[in-house]
């Protein structure tokens, strides 16, 4: 791996950012421009910790780098507060697109939670179209900067809150009109996926896909919930399944690894894992293997057969990129195209789109990477 004159990753040759890639686990409030956050802050009076685009995007770094998914989430404030209006959400999508095609993403899902952009007054349906409005902007200035991408909306519900069903709801309204699954996302560790039954077996029922946070701050109990009470399709993370291997022997490259039966059920189900490397150091969502990323749990995952994908989570929180995760992923375990190709068809396979289009994503990747 290398760094060009441009800062541009390679590896054997080959630009990084240039790879199509496919982003699954990608927060919409996660991923504001700082200079944004600073304009838009200025429009309604907003005071900010910092006033340069620079130094606001060090402070939420270092804010976010806390080992803490309670301190994680609270540099969140700052950056809902500046999307409260139909022009502050259709900017941010619109930059957040572009920002994902100059990344290489051909594929994008976005999630976020409508009902933490209601107090400027807009509805819940006004924020989903606000979003939509700047989704579709930024398709068509990708477009005509010659980089096809699609992006779909992952409509969020707030874990602990009592509105998971409303947002269930708005999410099957706006089915076929910009939503192509559901999510609930927040502090993870006593609130289950148990508590919003309600909300999964209606959109079960009415067959929308879901994702569900879980092994991330809270462990093996918070994953079978999400799998048996959210029929989850995909895990917000997932990290922590790891928690159900038990390594007996290792020899070199040599592993040999007992499974409990959660564990084997995800690996061999191939529930893909929507695993953020920067991020679960930040929340310390690895704690129990390490501090740095080549403590990661990653790459047991990926050579036991797990659906592993990667991930930023928050584009801002943690300073990165789809490209700056898989450059340091090479680094940490030295992986090679052919790797991280696998890890773009086990996304592409796990988008929630019709098998059809699916397909032509891993065609998509294939005909990339062959370089």
């Amino acid at each position: 791996m290398s760094i060009d004159a441009n800062g541009d990753v390679t590896i054997q040759g080959v630009s990084l950012r240039r790879l199509p890639k496919v982003s699954l686990h990608d927060h919409l409030d996660g991923a504001v421009r700082p200079a944004t956050i600073i304009e838009l802050a200025d429009a309604i009076g907003l005071e900010l910790p910092e006033s340069t685009p620079k130094a606001l995007g060090s402070w939420f770094a270092k804010k976010s780098d806390s080992g803490s998914l309670v301190e994680y989430l609270k540099t969140f404030d700052l950056t809902t507060a500046v999307m409260q209006t139909e022009e502050g959400l259709s900017r941010v999508a619109r930059e957040f697109v572009q920002d994902l095609a100059k990344d290489g993403v051909i594929y994008g899902e976005v999630r976020w939670a409508p009902e933490q952009h209601l107090t400027r007054g807009l509805t819940p349906e006004q924020a989903v179209e606000a979003v939509q409005q700047g989704i579709e902007e930024g398709e068509d200035a990708a477009d005509r900067a010659g980089h096809s991408i699609r992006v779909g909306q992952l409509i969020t519900a707030m874990r602990h809150t009592d509105r998971s069903r409303e947002i269930a709801e708005l999410a099957l309204d706006f089915r076929g009109r910009g939503a192509v699954g559901f999510d609930i996302a927040g502090p993870e560790d006593g609130y289950p996926a148990s508590d919003h039954r309600a909300a999964f077996d209606l959109l079960a029922e009415n067959f929308l896909p879901v994702t569900v946070h879980a092994g991330e701050a809270a462990g093996l109990d918070s994953i079978r919930s999400a799998l048996l009470d959210g029929r989850a399709l995909r895990l917000g993370h997932g990290v922590r399944i790891a928690e159900d291997l038990q390594v007996i022997q290792q020899e070199g490259d040599e592993v040999q690894v007992q499974f409990g039966d959660l564990a084997r059920w995800v690996r061999d189900r191939e529930i893909p894992l929507e695993l953020s490397p920067s991020s679960n150091l930040q929340t310390g969502a690895i704690a129990a293997w390490g501090n740095t990323l080549a403590d990661h749990p990653f790459d047991l995952l990926y050579q036991l057969g797990f659906a592993v994908t990667v991930n930023v989570d928050n584009r801002t929180m943690s300073a990165t990129s789809l490209t700056r995760e898989l450059s340091l992923l090479v680094e940490a375990f030295e992986y090679d195209l052919d790797d991280l190709e696998t890890f773009q068809f086990n996304a592409a396979a796990a988008a929630f789109l019709p098998v059809e289009e699916r397909e032509e994503l891993v065609e998509m990747i294939a005909d990339g990477f062959d370089v």
